[in-house]
């Protein structure tokens, strides 16, 4: 299970370090690809294809069907980690979520999220000041 939030860099050549906590869950071949909110999603291979089952079995006739699976599975890339946990995140996936040099690496059971440090910075903000809005809204589903 995935848990937490760590704050990484990306180096030069275009790598991320996974926090070393996450590293044994995730194995050594994993699936990026773009996230909603503008951040990335990393998933275990096995997650990967339960994800992308669930997606196959979506109604393309709707559109908003159609344009999520594409752009959760055309974007989507397999990555492998090094011998030193790293993972290369590709240039289209690097310019969507706007990521630069710090990144935060959020552990959410069952995938990690990867956000520009600025960007995830801002989100979290926005989000803790309307956590009672958003509460309220959970209530009316029954959480």
């Amino acid at each position: 299970m995935f848990i937490g939030e760590y704050l990484h860099t990306i180096d030069q050549k275009k790598r991320l370090s996974v926090p070393a906590k996450f590293r044994k869950d995730l194995g050594k071949e994993a699936v990026i690809t773009k996230g909603i909110d503008q951040c990335l999603v990393l998933y275990p291979l096995e997650q990967w294809k339960q994800i992308a089952k669930k997606l196959e079995s979506m109604p393309t006739a709707k559109k908003e069907a159609r344009e999520f699976i594409r752009m959760t599975l055309a974007a989507a890339n397999e990555v492998e980690l090094d011998k030193l946990g790293r993972i290369l995140i590709p240039d289209l996936l690097k310019e969507y979520a706007g990521l630069k040099k710090s990144v935060s690496v959020l552990g959410l059971s069952n995938k990690i999220e990867i956000w520009d440090e600025r960007s995830w910075q801002s989100h979290k903000k926005k989000t803790e000041k309307d956590a009672d809005g958003i509460a309220s809204k959970l209530e009316e589903l029954g959480i």
